[in-house]
């Protein structure tokens, strides 16, 4: 359990960090990524689907995670924005 907690405070800095480096556009926008969500560490987790992050002109796809969920608020999953400067992932969060 304390490697889990660990691992998802790791996560949380990283997505943190993400959200911090601007907007990034793509002409396309990435096709889905298949994956085997694994089986849930306990009771009370919820799965977050996965993110995608901008890195080397190209958006990469990171798979996704079980966490506990935060009091008294709820998780918005990310989604593709199409603008007319092209395809741009507004990623998830704590709502």
């Amino acid at each position: 359990m304390k490697k889990l907690g660990i691992i998802c405070f790791a996560l949380t800095l990283a997505f943190a960090e993400m959200g911090c480096t601007g907007e990034a556009y793509v002409t396309e926008q990435p096709a889905e990524v298949v994956y085997t969500r694994p089986a849930s560490p306990g009771d009370g987790y919820i799965w977050i689907e996965g993110d995608w992050y901008y890195s080397g002109g190209h958006y990469v796809r990171r798979n996704g995670y079980w966490t506990r969920p935060r009091q008294n608020r709820t998780y918005v999953a990310g989604t593709w924005q199409h603008t007319n400067r092209g395809y741009r992932w507004q990623k998830g969060h704590w709502h």
